[in-house]
């Protein structure tokens, strides 16, 4: 966790304790399946390497990391729960769900998706304008926005200037609980997790430790 007066990055000391090249689902995996470790990673097609400005491995520095505790696993960057907000349409279906993020109740009612995230960009899109994939917490958005204003919506995903919105539910904290009526799509990482009518997912500090 990122606490006042303390640096994000840190001098690299030695080799890695694992390689990885590909995009943020293949990082996620290692992260899993080696929990702490210190990782170069190549990236291809990662929306994490973009929000922490990275190229590929071979700087003198490490990024300490957070992950996303999820049932599945750990993810790196963010899931997505329902419909994501730059595939949204007029005619997308909304469902009701309950979001809950720490003690209290963020959201009760109709929504076509909700996004968790530790990162920034989601799809390649400005989606978590304030995401931080190192500051110990995790960012919730929930899309309640009426048909009207979904096309006017997905134009400023780039710029993420769609957030603030009085339909775009937002909080930030370490725990959040997801419950539907009915299962909707679940992404993790770009990769489709199946589908799921509830869903925790909590912020695990220090993850890894990304040679960059």
């Amino acid at each position: 966790m990122i606490r006042k007066g303390q640096p994000w990055e840190r001098a690299v000391g030695g080799p890695p304790d694992v390689e990885v090249t590909g995009g943020d689902a293949e990082l996620a995996a290692a992260v899993t399946t080696h929990p702490g470790a210190r990782i170069a990673f190549s990236p291809r097609e990662s929306d994490l390497a973009r929000s922490v400005g990275l190229v590929g491995p071979g700087r003198d520095v490490e990024l300490a990391l957070d992950g996303l505790r999820w049932p599945g696993g750990i993810a790196v960057n963010a899931l997505v729960w329902g419909t994501a907000p730059d595939h949204l349409r007029w005619w997308t279906r909304a469902a009701r769900v309950q979001v809950d993020a720490g003690e209290r109740t963020l959201f009760e009612g109709r929504a076509t998706g909700v996004v968790i995230a530790s990162g920034q960009f989601v799809h390649g899109f400005d989606v978590v304008p304030r995401g931080h994939p190192g500051d110990g917490r995790l960012e919730v958005q929930v899309y309640a926005l009426p048909r009207f204003e979904r096309r006017r919506l997905r134009a400023r995903l780039a710029s993420g200037t769609h957030v603030p919105h009085p339909d775009l539910p937002a909080a930030a904290g370490t725990r959040v609980q997801l419950l539907g009526e009915r299962r909707l799509p679940l992404e993790v990482d770009g990769r489709s997790a199946g589908t799921t009518d509830r869903l925790t997912v909590e912020v695990v500090p220090d993850a890894c430790r990304l040679l960059a």
